[in-house]
């Protein structure tokens, strides 16, 4: 029983599951949009599989392709794969049978959500491959982020022909950006110095905190945008006023010379941007009248 807690504490460490706080919430809030209202409970349950599958494979992939990486920088040398707590054949089990076990969830949501998810195949393995080529390595994750709403409308109503995906999706894109450039900024000196591509190692910290505040003033545009598009009322906008309080805040606790609460900012204060998000939407569509 130790030896199983130990592994199970290995993986847990390894796919950092309790980071799907961030994506889940924008996944729910766009299925909450187009049923307008609470979905099903087997909605609600396939889409949450589909959503720790992908993270899982993303996150899997993530872990054994950068394991030479993770082995030579100082920060991330004691992770489970480089460290060899975790065999790389282990994870790449993971990870495959994480796809398959996406796809079977689409599979029972609707034809276009099956259809569509050999390109989230796709995008979750090239996430890892990005920084050995562009700095826009960051845009890139929160375009593989923005599946997460896009496929919460999807999941409901099996066509995606409206503006309100796009927006969130777009939103989804650039806080996600925004996050990882910060975050990005705790190896600006490594990545230049191996030749990895980011934009703290092309730009520098001090410029990164800058684009990483434009692109969360981008995302609250874009979460203004989808309230237009559904005509959302009070509840929603005071979520949108919330989320954007919490955002200041976030930017106040990190510069490119205070980086004592990065870790606080970055995964903190983002799931509660994430869950204000989703608690608004289901107040404004009034969901939780399903449950009584």
């Amino acid at each position: 029983m130790s030896a199983l807690k130990n592994k199970i504490s290995e993986f847990s460490e390894l796919l950092k599951l309790e980071h799907s706080l961030f994506a889940l919430p924008f996944a729910f809030m766009g299925a909450i949009l187009a049923a307008e209202g609470l979905p099903s409970i087997k909605q609600v349950i396939l889409i949450s599989l589909a959503m720790v599958f992908a993270r899982t494979a993303g996150m899997s992939f993530n872990r054994v392709l950068d394991s030479k990486i993770d082995a030579d920088n100082p920060r991330t040398k004691d992770r489970a794969v480089p460290a060899g707590r975790v065999s790389k054949i282990s994870v790449w089990l993971l990870a495959f049978a994480s796809l398959a076990g996406l796809s079977i969830s689409a599979y029972f949501l609707n034809p276009l959500a099956l259809i569509l998810s050999p390109i989230c195949h796709i995008v979750l393995f090239s996430y890892s491959l990005m920084k050995r080529f562009t700095w826009g390595c960051h845009f890139f994750l929160g375009f593989v982020e923005a599946f997460a709403p896009i496929g919460g409308w999807i999941a409901i109503k099996g066509t995606c022909d409206e503006w309100t995906p796009y927006f969130l999706g777009a939103a989804t894109i650039f806080w996600i950006a925004g996050m990882d450039v910060v975050y990005a900024t705790q190896d600006s000196t490594y990545d230049k110095n191996k030749g990895l591509h980011s934009i703290p190692s092309k730009f520098g910290d001090k410029t990164s905190f800058y684009i990483a505040r434009v692109c969360h003033i981008i995302t609250v545009a874009l979460i203004c945008g989808a309230g237009w598009s559904v005509q959302a009322g009070v509840y929603y906008w005071i979520g949108v006023i919330i989320v954007a309080v919490l955002f200041i805040y976030q930017h106040s606790l990190v510069s490119a010379s205070k980086r004592e609460k990065l870790n606080f900012a970055f995964f903190g204060v983002n799931s509660w941007i994430a869950a204000t998000l989703m608690f608004a939407t289901i107040f404004e569509t009034k969901a939780w009248n399903s449950l009584l």
